[in-house]
Parts: C-alpha cells; sequence; structure tokens
C-alpha cells in the first residue's frame, strides 16, 4: 500500500520538478483503483442515478461491474478530499433544490476507503447557474468551484469533518466575445490552483480569457482583482487547464475552435506566457462538437485532449521546450468522449463516452503515447467524468 500512496500522490499533485526528457516512466502500482463516475441524471435519455463506482485492477486491465453509490442530480464534476475520505461533486444545475432557488449546488460526501461507499455530508449554494468544475486545496480548508451560466468563481470553507460552509468568496466575470451563440456573456468553466497554491487559474469560455487571482487559502478568499490573464484568439473559448508535473508549464484547451495551447508558467509572479497553440483534430476538420478534457501524462511526457464531434483522443509529445508535437489521434469507440483520467500507472487511459453510455478502456504506448483500444468497455448511463482511488 506505500508504493500505491506515493504513486498516487506523484500523480495528482504532480510534485515531479525536472524537465521532461529526465521524468521517469510511470511505475506500476499494485492493488486496485476504485473508479468513480460523474453522470448527467437530466440528460434525457438513459435515465442515471447518480454517482456510480467500480472496480479496475491495473495488473490485469479487468474492470468490475459499476453500481450506484450517491443518488444525486447532474454530478458532472467530482473531487477528493485530502487523503480520499471525502468526495465533492458540483450538482449542475440552474435550481438545484427548494432551498437553493435559482442557483446550482456542491455536495460533500464521506467516503469509505475500501469499500467505496459514499454517505452524504451537506449541500451549499453556489450562488449561480450549472456549475460545472470544481476542486479542493491540498490542505482540505477550501473547495473553489466555477458557475458555467452566469460567469462566477467561488470558495466555499471546508470543516475539518468534510461539511461545507456557505460561500466565503466569489468573484463575477462580465463581458462577450466573437461567437454571439456561445459567447454572449461570461461563461467560467474551470478554476485549477497553481503548485503552490498562491493563484486560482480560471478559464472562461465566454470572453476567451484565462484569468490568474490570488488566492488565500487562510482567509478563504480570492483576490477579485485579477493577478494576470490571457486572452484566447476571439472565438477559441478556453475550456480546460492541466499544469506539467515540473510546475513550471501547462496546457489548456479551447472548446470552440478545437485548439491546444502550450503556456511557460512563472510561479513568481503567476503568470501564464503562451509559447504555442494547435490543433486538436485533422487539417480541414471542423466537426460540432468540440474538445473537453485535457491531461498530462504523470510522466510528462505526453498530453491528451478529448474531442467531441469526431470521438477521438487528440495525442501530443511533449518536446525538449515544452512544445507540442501531434502523433495522432485515437477512436474512443463511442459517441462524444467528454472526461477521460490516465489511471495511477500511466498504462491505462479510460475515456467517457456521454452519449453511448459506455467507459472504454485504452492503453498507453511509454514510449510514444499512442492509444490502443483493449476491447474493455464498461456501461454506465450518460458518464462525463471519471474519478481513481487506490483501494484500501
Amino acid at each position: 500500500m506505500v508504493m500505491i500512496r506515493m504513486v498516487w500522490v506523484l500523480f495528482v499533485l504532480g510534485a515531479l520538478s525536472v524537465p521532461a526528457s529526465r521524468l521517469p516512466a510511470a511505475e506500476p502500482a499494485v492493488g486496485s483503483v476504485h473508479v468513480y463516475v460523474g453522470t448527467y441524471t437530466t440528460a434525457g435519455k438513459k435515465e442515471s442515478r447518480g454517482i456510480y463506482l467500480f472496480e479496475f485492477d491495473p495488473a490485469t486491465g479487468k474492470s468490475g461491474t459499476p453500481r450506484v453509490v450517491a443518488e444525486c442530480a447532474n454530478p458532472s464534476f467530482l473531487a477528493f478530499g485530502p487523503g480520499g475520505k471525502t468526495l465533492y461533486a458540483v450538482n449542475e444545475l440552474g435550481n438545484a433544490a427548494p432551498e437553493f432557488p435559482g442557483s446550482g449546488a456542491l455536495t460533500g460526501y464521506r467516503l469509505d476507503r475500501k469499500t467505496g461507499d459514499l454517505t452524504k455530508l451537506n449541500s451549499r449554494s453556489t450562488a449561480g447557474k450549472l456549475p460545472c468544475h470544481l476542486i479542493v486545496d491540498q490542505a482540505g480548508e477550501n473547495v473553489l468551484a466555477v458557475n458555467y451560466a452566469t460567469g462566477n468563481v467561488v470558495c466555499l470553507p471546508r470543516n475539518s469533518d468534510g461539511t461545507l460552509e456557505p460561500i466565503s468568496s466569489m468573484v463575477q466575470h462580465s463581458g462577450t466575445s466573437a461567437n454571439p451563440r456561445r459567447q454572449e456573456g461570461p461563461h467560467a468553466h474551470s478554476v485549477h490552483l497553481s503548485p503552490d497554491e498562491r493563484f486560482a487559474i480560471v478559464c472562461d469560455l465566454g470572453i476567451d480569457q484565462v484569468r490568474i487571482y490570488g488566492f488565500n487559502r487562510e482567509k478563504h478568499a480570492l483576490d477579485p482583482n485579477a493577478n494576470s490573464f490571457v486572452t484566447a484568439r476571439p472565438g477559441a473559448g478556453p475550456r480546460h487547464f492541466a499544469f506539467h508535473p515540473d510546475g513550471r508549464h501547462a496546457f489548456q484547451n479551447n472548446e470552440l475552435d478545437y485548439t491546444v495551447t502550450a503556456y511557460r508558467y512563472d510561479p513568481e509572479q503567476g503568470v501564464l506566457h503562451p509559447l504555442q497553440t494547435l490543433s486538436t483534430i485533422p487539417e480541414g476538420e471542423r466537426p460540432p462538437g468540440g474538445p473537453a478534457e485535457v491531461a498530462v501524462h504523470p510522466t510528462g511526457k505526453f498530453v491528451y485532449v478529448s474531442n467531441r464531434g469526431p470521438d477521438s483522443i487528440a495525442i501530443y509529445q511533449v518536446q525538449p521546450d515544452f512544445t507540442l508535437k501531434s502523433v495522432g489521434f485515437a477512436s474512443t469507440q463511442g459517441k462524444t468522449p467528454r472526461h477521460f483520467r490516465i489511471d495511477p500507472t500511466g498504462r491505462y487511459l479510460f475515456a467517457a463516452n456521454q452519449d453511448s453510455d459506455s467507459i472504454v478502456l485504452l492503453t498507453i504506448n511509454q514510449e510514444t503515447g499512442e492509444l490502443t483500444p483493449t476491447g474493455d468497455v464498461i456501461q454506465v448511463p450518460v458518464p462525463v467524468f471519471i474519478g481513481m482511488l487506490p483501494v484500501e
């Protein structure tokens, strides 16, 4: 179990600080992991009941049968508390419950590391509509989330028992951009903390900006004045963001124009410097849909982006200067791949196909980063998020 914890800490926190060319290959973890699946329960298609769980054994590549561990509305993004003892879900709604009129919510759960079972702790309003992304700081003192429909970022203090307090800090975005249908106002789509947690990075699809705010963990507060920001190409639509394990580079996908941007990050000033923007689909194609998730392999050697529409994962190799080199695309063997997750060993990628009610397992070539389907398909209704914890 010690090896599992060591690999998992490196995987989640990205604590390595050496160039990509010198990063070690991912080492296999011994033992099974619990795989949590967030879903849409109001998709109007196959009925989902909330958060699902199945077990995966990296040694054999085999998955168990999914079961419901929490019944709740639209838990479309999940985040674990410190030590994996709690789990938090957005309830991506405009009116989450009678006690939260006109607002979505965050819901916390106590997590049993042996069985994987969840027990509800409490729910809090997000003071905005359609919360779609959240994170927990390393000390477990705060949960940060964004509301897509209303374009605001919120911070909620977290108690030692895992329960959530009401919002302590909020930042409201404003503005528009080039796409009149999708960018008529701000649409904050994700929030991420810098490795030292001094800054919060927020991607806003509606105003074509990545904004960086000062973050004070002890005061549970975001500085409402952006420390810095990067403006994307008009109509690009910044969506999600991922740090490289070295903590000094990062990658961000753009939903509306099918691109991914590489950055150099200044940790002292909290500033992003764009290095490169390139397509996530073959030249000449522009199907409906758009990129959904971006992730860096735990070795730092590869970057992946999911493409809804072409139903693929774009594969990139990280170059010595931290720009990206496209090495191809892999089918997700299903429709509308939204979120995906690389397992703690770095050998497998799970892709959640929202519109085919399936999670597909692919193997990762450790030399090239290329993906190959294993033939293993896990049936879960309307899967849109995948999270993993080692079984204790």
